[in-house]
């Protein structure tokens, strides 16, 4: 078995030997072997895991959490792979909509003064689709509302507005790739507390304060009664939008007994 130095495996992984050190004083990764000289070795097994510890590091999963997921007997490392690569495509997505951001703010600080219009707020929906999505809206939660929720969004720049639509998609694309798993795992639920956060972006304080995880939990709902929404990506997803309700139910009724 092919065995590597704690001086080789960081040179490899791009981290410094004390991390290492650190990491196997947390029991978060062991080497596979230690010499009679007391010298760290580690094995492939430990090389993936090192892998997975700086992709969920790169996630700002906090180390304890990373231990708890990796040491899970129902972790599946190619479920993991494909979570992975869709949470950090979606964040290069992020980063880009960022730089945009710097770019137009520079210009903005020149005296280019760059802001959300009204007619972007529905942007990605036809005339015809807007008007009634927002009449429905209007009808369910009330015209004060919804005035409320446009207003807060036309109050955000188009930079910022782009960046929250942007998280939106990471979010979504995150869950979606971890349908599979139960939407009660502390995987799930640290996406649905960032989806939760997005909503609240989007509501803009238009539901009540102390509302907003029934409202949430009501939103959840819509998922399993509305064909709109079980849609991903432009397909009909029924078997994720049943999975994204249930997370979200569980994220909310375990606040709201909390």
């Amino acid at each position: 078995m092919k065995t590597y130095s704690v001086q080789k495996l960081a040179k490899l992984a791009g981290v410094s030997v004390r991390t290492l050190h650190h990491y196997d004083r947390l029991g978060l990764l062991k080497p596979s072997v230690r010499t009679e000289a007391r010298y760290r070795l580690y094995g492939e097994k430990e090389l993936i895991r090192l892998q997975q510890i700086l992709f969920y590091k790169e996630l700002d999963f906090p180390l304890g959490e990373i231990r708890t997921l990796l040491d899970d007997p129902a972790f599946d490392l190619k479920t993991a792979l494909r979570s992975h690569r869709q949470a950090l495509l979606a964040r290069r997505d992020r980063l880009s909509v960022l730089l945009d951001t710097l770019d137009k703010t520079m210009s903005q600080l020149n005296g280019e003064k760059v802001m959300l219009t009204d007619a972007e707020l529905y942007a990605g929906f036809s005339k015809e689709q807007a008007e009634a999505y927002r009449t429905e809206a209007a009808g369910k939660y009330g015209e004060e509302t919804i005035r409320r929720s446009e207003n807060h969004l036309r109050g955000l720049s188009k930079e910022q507005f782009e960046a929250l639509k942007a998280e939106n998609v990471a979010v979504s694309e995150a869950l979606f790739a971890l349908q599979e798993q139960d939407p009660a795992s502390s995987e799930v639920q640290q996406l649905i507390a960032r989806h939760f956060a997005v909503i609240l972006q989007f509501w803009g304080g238009a539901v009540p304060a102390g509302d907003e995880l029934k409202a949430y939990r009501g939103l959840a709902q819509l998922y399993l009664d509305d064909l709109r929404y079980t849609r991903h990506q432009g397909q009909e997803q029924p078997a994720y939008a049943a999975f994204l309700s249930r997370a979200m139910v569980h994220f909310a009724d375990s606040k709201l007994g909390a």
